[in-house]
């Protein structure tokens, strides 16, 4: 309940001071892709389905797919820069006001990522709301190693307390850490 309460607080002051930066993203993937807005079934808590935003990194018709299995010749131009700065996760900050997400949990996975759902089942990973950011994002574990990050996500949710909450968003912010790799 605290964490819903720091999740809607913290998005909706997020949106409110970079709207400006939003606009700028959508008028900038308009030109770059014809299409800023990228959205994608993912797994959510319960392992409930949800509509994931981000701004399109990728060209519109790569096509779908666990980002360490895209190709990286799909990755944009102004995607690479926001996937480096990490300003490709901030429509998400919608998803965690409607409730879907939290600013801190286990990134949401696809539903044909099948290894990572059984693995990320049988550590209760899906007990909570998938987050924007958290343990195995800060320490560049990804969804190309199943068991790996299902291990990184239960021990997040382990210790999961107001403090550690904080420190992930503070050290997402300040460039820890890394997104999903595309392959090279």
């Amino acid at each position: 309940m605290l964490f819903r309460f720091f999740d809607i607080v913290l998005s909706t002051i997020g949106i409110l001071l970079l709207f400006p930066v939003f606009l700028v993203i959508m008028l900038v993937g308009y030109l770059d892709t014809g299409s800023p807005l990228f959205r994608q079934q993912r797994v959510g808590k319960n392992k409930k389905p949800f509509t994931l935003i981000k701004f399109r990194t990728m060209n519109v018709d790569t096509k779908s797919v666990a980002t360490h299995l895209a190709d990286a010749n799909a990755v944009t131009k102004m995607g690479a820069f926001l996937r480096r700065t990490k300003l490709d996760e901030l429509p998400q900050l919608f998803n965690v006001i409607l409730g879907q997400m939290s600013l801190v949990g286990p990134r949401p996975g696809l539903y044909n990522q099948k290894e990572l759902l059984e693995e990320r089942s049988a550590a209760g990973v899906f007990d909570i709301r998938p987050g924007i950011t958290g343990y195995a994002q800060i320490n560049e574990v990804d969804m190309s190693t199943p068991k790996k990050l299902a291990k990184y996500d239960a021990e997040m949710i382990r210790t999961l307390s107001v403090k550690t909450y904080f420190m992930y968003i503070f050290k997402t912010a300040l460039g820890k850490g890394g997104g999903d790799r595309v392959k090279q």
